[in-house]
């Protein structure tokens, strides 16, 4: 394992994550103990549910919500199509 002192691994920060990614094991010391770099996982599906405590009825809930108020501008004609130029948007 790399071990890299704070300044370090700050001054390069990103060449430092990229090595992590290609599997290098990069670590800082910071007050006498190692923090290591890893990459994870992040699954969306499970976000709200760990992040903010949200059991899956909640969730579901607020989906079927959000689609019915998406639904009813979309047909009063309060919601425009995004074409990629945010000045015609506005």
């Amino acid at each position: 394992m790399k071990i890299l002192t704070v300044t370090a691994a700050r001054q390069n920060l990103g060449a430092w994550l990229r090595k992590t990614l290609r599997g290098e094991d990069i670590g800082v010391m910071i007050d006498g103990a190692i923090v290591a770099y890893r990459p994870v996982k992040v699954y969306s599906e499970d976000y709200a549910a760990r992040e903010y405590g949200a059991m899956r009825e909640e969730l579901d809930n607020f989906v079927q919500r959000v689609g019915q108020q998406l639904d009813a501008d979309l047909e009063a004609r309060r919601l425009k199509p995004f074409t990629g130029k945010l000045k015609s948007a506005a």
